[in-house]
C-alpha cells in the first residue's frame, strides 16, 4: 500500500499536537514555507507564527521571517501581533545566555541586535495598530532595554485596559513595578488579576503572598490561576507555600498534584545558606524596586 503523502496543512496540524522536541526534522522548513506563503490559509500562517517562536526550530532565517511579517503594514494585525510575541522566547534566551556557549545558541547575535532594533522602531511608530504595538512592546521585554520600563509606565497608566494587560504582563519581565503589581491583584479584570499573580511570583513581590495564599486556600480558584499561586508563592516565601500546599500535593488532578510537590520540594533547598547580598540585583525591601 502507497503511503499517504502528508500535505504541508497536514504537517502543520500535526505539529500543533506534538511535543516540540518530537518535532520531525523537516518541522522548521514546514514552518517557514507557510510563514513565507502569502496565499496560505490566514489561520494556519498564525499558527505557524506562533509555532515558530519554540526554541526547537528558531534561527536566524526564523527570526527574519517573524521580523518580516511583524513590520508589514499589509498582514492583518493577528498576525503581525503573532509574530512580534513569537520573537520573545529566543530574545530571552539569548539575553540571559549570551553567545559564548555555541551549542546554546539558538539565534546569533547579529540576529538578537536586528530583532530588538526592529521591535523599538515598530512600538515607537504611531502608526503601527496599537494591537500590534501592544503585542510588540510584550515580545520585546522578554530582553530587558533601557526604553522598557517608560513604555510599560505608560501602558499602566492608560485608561485602556488592554494596554493596563499589556503592563502587568510586561511586569513579569520588568522590574521595578511591585506596587502595581499588587494594585493589579485588586483588578476587577481577570486576565489582569491573573497576570499580576504571575508577576507576583516572577518578582517575589512579598506584599502579595497573603492574597496568593488565599487563592491556594480557596475552593474556587480556577485551575490555571490555582497552578500561577502554588508557583508564586513558592517563589516568595517557599517555607510558608509548602505548609499551604500540603493537601493539594495529594491532589487528583495530576498538574496541581504535580506543581504542589514541586513547591514542597523547592521548600527544601538550603534558602537559610544563601548570602542574599551576593546574588546580583537582590533588593530586600520591596519598595526599593519603585521609583
Amino acid at each position: 500500500m502507497t503511503k499517504k503523502r502528508l500535505t504541508r496543512s497536514d504537517k502543520l496540524a500535526l505539529l500543533e499536537v506534538t511535543a516540540p522536541w518530537e518535532w520531525p526534522e523537516d518541522a522548521r522548513e514546514t514552518l517557514l514555507a507557510v510563514l513565507q506563503d502569502a496565499e496560505a490559509d490566514q489561520a494556519e500562517r498564525v499558527l505557524a507564527a506562533e509555532l515558530a517562536g519554540d526554541t526547537c526550530v528558531i534561527d536566524d532565517t526564523v527570526v527574519a521571517a517573524l521580523l518580516a511579517l511583524a513590520q508589514d503594514a499589509d498582514e492583518s494585525d493577528e498576525l503581525r501581533g503573532k509574530a512580534a510575541v513569537a520573537l520573545g522566547p529566543a530574545l530571552e534566551l539569548a539575553d540571559t545566555d549570551g553567545f559564548d556557549m555555541q551549542e546554546m545558541v539558538v539565534i546569533s547575535q547579529e540576529a538578537f541586535h536586528d530583532a530588538i532594533d526592529a521591535l523599538r522602531k515598530l512600538y515607537g511608530d504611531p502608526s503601527v495598530p496599537q494591537f500590534v504595538r501592544r503585542r510588540v512592546l510584550e515580545g520585546s521585554v522578554r530582553a530587558r532595554q533601557p526604553w522598557h520600563k517608560e513604555a510599560v509606565r505608560r501602558a499602566y497608566a492608560s485608561d485602556d485596559e488592554e494596554w493596563k494587560l499589556t503592563a502587568v504582563f510586561c511586569m513579569n519581565y520588568v522590574r521595578g513595578f511591585n506596587k502595581q503589581i499588587v494594585e493589579s491583584l485588586g483588578s476587577d479584570n481577570p486576565l489582569i488579576h491573573d497576570e499580576a499573580v504571575r508577576a507576583a511570583g516572577n518578582q517575589e513581590v512579598k506584599a502579595a503572598f497573603q492574597h496568593i495564599a488565599g487563592l491556594i486556600e480557596s475552593d474556587d480558584t480556577e485551575k490555571n490561576l490555582l497552578l500561577a499561586a502554588i508557583n508564586a508563592a513558592s517563589s516568595i516565601r517557599p517555607g510558608e507555600a509548602a505548609s499551604l500546599v500540603a493537601d493539594l500535593a495529594n491532589s487528583d488532578d495530576e498538574d496541581i498534584a504535580a506543581a504542589a510537590d514541586e513547591a514542597i520540594a523547592y521548600s527544601e533547598l538550603p534558602w537559610d545558606d544563601l548570602d542574599v547580598s551576593e546574588v546580583e540585583g537582590w533588593v530586600e525591601d520591596d519598595d526599593e524596586l519603585d521609583d
